[in-house]
């Protein structure tokens, strides 16, 4: 027999490289706590799209552990798929029910990529942690992401047209959104193909002027074998609450739709009201029906919420708050927004960004009679675990200067 030792020799040292190189990355591995505060899928989704960004390997550990059904579920998986598609990241533990799992990213490639929940579960949970990488890719990117566009405990397809859409570009970036097909909780089925061109950097925001309400919008929707007379009940009960609280001469338009069969999948009912101010703050909040509600009951309540954001005369309301963290870390510049109480999702939002980014966040607790220019008696808190407090009749301004991440050549 004939031993080739140079060969057995060139092979133990690629052996020996490739264990180095991994023990190199895994000694670079930062630990997050996937319990911290709710517990649940925020601190993974923006934990994994800033190792991404910032090529940074992860163990995330107790991954959703603060809800009944704790580890990843599909719609978690199949976003960290994407994520590993477009970083070429290797994923270690990748299943479902998953409590741990090591994320290492290489480099960000735009291209065409196709994510399935195969569940309801939420396309726009996607979108928010695949946009933000995309933006940095060496070329424009092409998603089709199939699932629930309209879910619930996660932001609706129109939220994000309407609200994130418009906000980005204050941001300097845009996406386009073309949705092909409505899904709905428990079929889901929706399609959303976006496109994503990339930047070179983000700009820094300042959301602090609130301004005055000019005007409301909504979409009030039926869908499957409900009478459109459901989604005229909830458009009438959010005008009717609107009008209780601010003059008549704010226009309200609420658009009242039965969604054409082809462009739906399964029966669903649900509104989503939206305020614009004269500063170009944009605030909405959403309801889905459920079987036994009335329809009016649905209207009121996404416009009871939507009026707590704009009692605070929040200039970001409760659901944009932490999605808007992730883009303020690695914008360049100051970036401030004002907002009514901090969520968990928030700060937990702030939490990940610190820890990854190294970036400081401030956020400041003002009284809500106070403006803008006479905050030097407001208290500034720490923006880690419990930075703001559930206080009334105060706003909180958040901010940071950002990392001024740049696209690699």
């Amino acid at each position: 027999m004939i031993i080739h030792y140079d060969e057995i020799f060139s092979w133990a040292i690629l052996k020996l490289t490739n264990m180095a190189e991994k023990n190199d990355s895994l000694s670079n591995i930062i630990t997050i706590d996937g319990s911290y505060l709710e517990g649940g899928g925020q601190i993974l989704r923006n934990s994994t799209a800033l190792s991404v960004l910032l090529e940074i390997p992860i163990r995330v550990e107790k991954i959703r552990a603060g809800r009944s059904q704790g580890g990843l579920r599909p719609q978690h998986l199949t976003g960290i798929q994407l994520l590993s598609q477009l970083s070429e990241a290797k994923l270690h533990n990748g299943n479902i029910g998953a409590t741990e799992i090591i994320f290492t990213p290489r480099t960000i490639k735009g291209g065409n990529y196709i994510a399935d929940t195969k569940t309801a579960g939420s396309v726009c949970l996607m979108m928010q942690t695949a946009i933000p990488c995309l933006l940095f890719a060496n070329n424009s990117s092409y998603l089709r992401l199939l699932g629930g566009t309209n879910a619930e405990f996660a932001p609706e397809i129109d939220y994000y047209s309407m609200v994130f859409q418009p906000i980005a570009r204050r941001f300097n970036f845009n996406f386009d959104i073309n949705l092909v097909r409505r899904g709905y909780y428990p079929k889901g089925g929706g399609e959303v193909r976006i496109t994503v061109n990339p930047i070179d950097q983000l700009t820094a925001v300042d959301l602090t002027e609130f301004g005055q309400i000019k005007r409301f919008f909504g979409r009030a929707f039926v869908a499957g074998t409900l009478s459109k007379r459901i989604a005229y009940e909830m458009a009438e009960a959010a005008e009717k609450l609107i009008h209780k609280q601010y003059s008549k001469d704010i226009p309200i338009e609420i658009q009242v739709v039965k969604e054409p069969d082809n462009m739906a999948i399964g029966t669903a009912t649900g509104i989503i009201v939206g305020a614009e101010t004269t500063t170009g703050c944009i605030l909405a909040s959403s309801a889905l029906g459920k079987r036994g509600v009335p329809a009016n009951d649905v209207g009121t309540q996404a416009t009871e919420d939507l009026l707590y954001d704009l009692s605070y005369q929040a200039c970001v309301d409760r659901h944009l708050q932490d999605q808007l963290i992730i883009l303020m870390a690695l914008a360049k510049g100051h970036s401030k927004i004002r907002c009514g109480p901090l969520s968990d999702h928030t700060k937990t939002a702030i939490f990940v960004a610190e820890l990854l980014t190294k970036v400081k966040f401030k956020v400041t607790e003002v009284s809500s009679l106070k403006t803008e220019h006479d905050q030097s008696n407001s208290t500034t808190l720490q923006a880690s675990a419990t930075s703001a407090s559930n206080t009334s009749n105060s706003t909180f301004i958040v901010e940071c200067e950002g990392l001024g991440y740049q696209r690699r050549s």
